[in-house]
């Protein structure tokens, strides 16, 4: 090693100086000692990991630089880890709008609670693995572009502008609200489900802290407070990230004018279709709440103690009357079935009846059919002779009633003789003349 020497000169020493007639010695000089030194320090070190692995300068530079990177990812493994999606390394950077900042730097679970502490961490942590140089030097074919969205990335969120605006039209960090169903299976569901949903849009809020939803044993001012706040939301939220592209060039003024009028009008609908969809959110949140219902309930009971009491009265004297008439109806109902079934009974037996004088009619009409129209064996009776003979039993028949009906085919069952019939015939011709039912004019054959 080279070595250089330089002279200087001793300072000049002041007027009056009188050290050596005033030096006074007060002790002597220790005895001497060898002793043996070593070399110390990083370079040094530097130089014996070299001499020890039998690197040269440029592959221990390399290893140490692959030690670093894994130490630094080591220790950023606790909270910015997050696994690579093979599909997102192989974004387009020119479609930097359309792509996840937060996941690129793999901050997806922190998102826009993300400190600025933990965007740098995490943007180191992806530059070192990431770097074009770093690629090249593991012989890696992967292009730049993904390291092109890391930049982006970390430039929109390391401005507080930008960031905003992207944190406007994350919707990954959106919480959907949980239907009417889901939130209704218990009280503890309906606050666990709905309390997410309002911590994630608390974040645009321009007032904080913003009131939390609570629970079933949140006071009634508490509850109020909520949905005031909520009622009267002023949020920050804007849309500018989602504008189209202006032109840059000035020559085509008029085309810039319309891309920027498009784009405000395009903003405009865009927060009030948000102001909607919160102002419904906040609607649906309210009507499934039951802590509003009981507090209405309370309020009623307090104020109109006598009218619930009057109405208790009423609903005492309306459910008497109406077991009262529910009972008459019981009794009413009971009667008309038995009137009914009276009716069905009578009505059976009036069937009964007029089949059984049916069949006694045809036994009668039978008993002459039987008897040869009451002519002695062998002749034959003339169409005249049955017409006479079934005209009178038709005439005999309509002047008797069931009974008698019955009476008389039971003593024509089983007879056959002309004579026999015959005599049965007038016998009941007779009976009907005597009893003025029936005129001798009106028979042809019987009765005479």
């Amino acid at each position: 090693m080279a070595t250089a020497q330089m002279s200087l000169p001793l300072p000049v020493l002041p007027e009056g100086w009188s050290a050596p007639n005033d030096f006074k010695a007060i002790g002597t000089l220790s005895t001497p000692n060898q002793r043996n030194l070593e070399p110390v320090g990083p370079h040094f070190l530097a130089h014996a990991r070299r001499k020890r692995h039998k690197r040269t300068f440029s592959e221990d530079e390399r290893i140490q630089a692959q030690e670093y990177v894994k130490k630094v990812e080591d220790e950023d493994a606790d909270d910015i880890s997050e696994p690579e999606d093979p599909l997102m390394l192989g974004r387009d950077a020119k479609d930097w709008k359309g792509q996840d900042h937060y996941a690129v730097l793999g901050l997806s679970k922190h998102r826009y609670r993300a400190t600025d502490s933990q965007i740098k961490r995490a943007h180191r942590k992806k530059v070192l693995r990431h770097h074009p140089d770093k690629r090249a030097a593991t012989g890696s074919s992967e292009d730049d572009s993904f390291f092109k969205c890391i930049q982006k990335a970390f430039e929109v969120l390391t401005d507080p502008v930008k960031r905003r605006q992207f944190d406007s039209v994350d919707e990954n960090t959106n919480v959907d609200p949980p239907s009417k169903k889901a939130a209704s299976k218990s009280a503890s569901a309906f606050y666990k489900l709905w309390g997410p949903v309002f911590e994630s849009e608390a974040r645009f809020s321009k007032k904080q802290p913003v009131p939390k939803l609570g629970n079933d044993k949140s006071s009634k001012e508490e509850v109020e407070e909520f949905y005031n706040f909520w009622f009267a939301f002023e949020s920050w939220r804007s849309f500018e990230y989602q504008d189209e592209d202006v032109p840059d060039d000035n020559e085509n003024r008029d085309q810039k004018r319309h891309v920027e009028r498009k784009n405000n009008n395009a903003r405009k609908k865009r927060k009030t279709e948000d102001t909607a969809r919160l102002r419904q959110l906040v609607d649906d949140c309210l009507a499934g709440d039951e802590r509003i219902k009981k507090f209405k309930k309370e309020a009623r009971a307090g104020k109109d103690k006598k009218r619930l009491d009057r109405e208790a009265e009423e609903k005492r004297v309306a459910e008497e009357a109406k077991k009262a008439k529910e009972e008459k109806e019981k009794l009413l109902k009971e009667k008309e079935e038995a009137d009914k079934a009276e009716k069905a009974e009578g009505k059976k037996a009036k069937e009964a009846a007029k089949n059984a004088a049916k069949k006694n009619k045809r036994v009668l009409k039978g008993s002459v059919k039987d008897a040869n129209y009451l002519l002695p064996e062998g002749q034959e009776a003339s169409a005249k002779r049955i017409d006479e003979v079934l005209g009178d039993v038709e005439a005999v028949m309509a002047k008797i009633d069931n009974e008698e009906l019955a009476v008389l085919a039971g003593k024509l069952t089983g007879l056959k003789l002309a004579d026999d019939v015959g005599a049965v015939w007038n016998e009941e011709a007779k009976r009907l003349e005597g009893e003025g039912k029936l005129k001798t004019e009106e028979m042809k054959i019987l009765g005479s």
